[in-house]
């Protein structure tokens, strides 16, 4: 990022690059959760409180090395990861249909 900012439009076309490559990134990390949610067993499995606050407990600290908000990031994340559930949950009702 740089310091000086010539026009608003300049700085809404550079956030527009970021999701670009934070849709990315998602859908990358989608394909992730999708062979994950191969592997388990069952809802609990899937909900995973454990990992969950795991995953949380590690994107605040790398929210603070970052120098993002913490409580932005975590925020961010548990929207992020409760789609990500009910997505498994979806692909799992699917596969038990399908057998």
């Amino acid at each position: 990022m740089t310091d000086v900012v010539a026009s608003l439009s300049e700085v809404r076309n550079a956030i527009d690059d970021l999701d670009r490559q934070i849709i990315a990134r998602i859908a990358e990390r989608q394909q992730w959760v999708v062979e994950a949610g191969k592997l388990k067993k069952d809802e609990e499995g899937v909900r995973a409180p454990d990992r969950v606050a795991q995953v949380i407990g590690k994107v605040r600290g790398l929210a603070v090395e970052a120098g993002a908000s913490p409580d932005v990031v975590e925020k961010a994340y548990r929207a992020l990861i409760a789609g990500f559930v009910e997505l498994e949950l979806e692909l799992e009702i699917h596969r038990a249909r399908a057998e």
